[in-house]
């Protein structure tokens, strides 16, 4: 099957204008300021008509409970696993799936199978090895060798440091990890990535920027996430990007008055006048994740649950609210999220990539949106539900 993408305007996510784009299988075969439609006898094609409509890549969620998460309050409070829909309705066409907090009742094996059911409906998935406590959740008995042996290991994590809910591993038992994460992920050509889970502790990014200075793993093979949880973490961050750091920020929140967390738009307008660089930044929801509330001594006091449609909820106010431009804000949820994690393929519209597509209206609602090259929603009409979605 051919399909045919005529006369939408382009965000690649740089602006490219009016653009036809033509797909083959799972690929972009074709850009070009006009693509003529084969005679019907040629071959079967299928036309979308994007008049009117905004092109951009697929979403990347580098930071998903593909499975559930948490539990903080008790068995009732474990969230439960995603559905297809829940990541297509929400224009995401590639997730990273990682465990939250509770590693002894979910397990790497099932995050692994779930990736892999997600890929069968449809997407694009990935899972990072590992666990938020020490010592880690591994399936070959080593993160290295996950990493290694595992074609959707790309990452580790997500591991909690300055949290009491984290293992409080020492300085030496992080360096361990991260050790093995690098190594894994050179041998593999993978990212290798460590996915590092921030709490509110004052110590915040001290372990990372430590062992920067004191080995020769370089501040890059680290993913801090959530730091936008509070104004202090956030303030910190513009002297270690500048130090060589990433950054990711999370979209999800409880909205509680206790909750002390930035939301992602506003942190990342106020890191771009602080002269940190858009390439810089990366959005990823915590979807599925539990989201607990604790007061002044530690105390559970309630609980929210991650929203994966909070990740472009995040851009759109990006650009309609805080100025940051369509071309820029993009960037938070798809080039850049494909650069940190080495997904070639993945995060651009230009060809030989994976035709992860979103179909915008003018208001920048989601439409249409494609995953390696088949329909998932067209016109916000779900035509492709995971298997047990009524």
């Amino acid at each position: 099957m051919l399909t045919i993408i005529k006369n939408g305007q382009l965000y690649s996510p740089e602006h490219l204008g009016n653009k036809d784009i033509l797909i083959a299988g799972e690929k972009i075969i074709r850009v070009a300021g006009e693509i003529e439609i084969p005679s019907v006898d040629f071959y079967p094609v299928q036309l979308i008509t994007a008049t009117d409509k905004i092109i951009v890549p697929g979403l990347i969620d580098s930071h998903v409970h593909i499975i559930g998460g948490g539990g903080e309050g008790g068995f009732k409070t474990r969230t439960p696993e995603i559905q297809l829909t829940e990541l297509s309705s929400a224009g995401i066409t590639t997730v990273v799936g990682c465990l939250g907090a509770d590693g002894t009742t979910r397990h790497l094996s099932s995050l692994l199978a779930k990736a892999r059911a997600l890929e069968e409906e449809g997407i694009t998935s990935y899972i990072y090895t590992g666990s938020y406590q020490l010592p880690l959740q591994t399936i070959t008995g080593n993160c290295r060798d996950d990493l290694i042996l595992i074609d959707k290991v790309i990452g580790v994590g997500e591991l909690a440091l300055a949290d009491h809910r984290s293992s409080q591993p020492t300085l030496t038992e992080f360096k361990q990890v991260a050790a093995l994460a690098r190594t894994g992920g050179l041998l593999a050509n993978k990212a290798g990535l460590l996915n590092v889970h921030l709490g509110d502790g004052e110590k915040g990014l001290d372990y990372l920027l430590r062992i920067a200075q004191e080995t020769e793993i370089p501040l890059d093979q680290f993913l801090p996430t959530h730091l936008n949880r509070n104004k202090e973490l956030l303030e910190s961050v513009v002297d270690y990007v500048k130090k060589g750091g990433l950054l990711d920020l999370t979209t999800s929140s409880t909205e509680s008055p206790a909750d002390r967390s930035i939301p992602a738009s506003r942190a990342a307008r106020l890191l771009l006048e602080k002269g940190v660089a858009a390439e810089a930044i990366t959005f990823s929801s915590d979807g599925m994740g539990s989201l607990p509330l604790f007061d002044h001594r530690g105390n559970f006091c309630g609980l929210g649950i991650g929203a994966v449609s909070s990740l472009w909820l995040e851009v759109l106010k990006a650009i309609q609210q805080e100025g940051i431009p369509l071309a820029e804000a993009l960037k938070f949820v798809t080039a850049n999220v494909a650069d940190r994690l080495k997904l070639t393929a993945k995060g651009r519209i230009a060809e030989n990539y994976s035709a992860d597509l979103v179909l915008l209206n003018k208001d920048l609602t989601i439409d249409t949106v494609i995953a390696r090259g088949r329909v998932l929603i067209e016109n916000k009409r779900v035509l492709v539900k995971g298997t047990f979605e009524k």
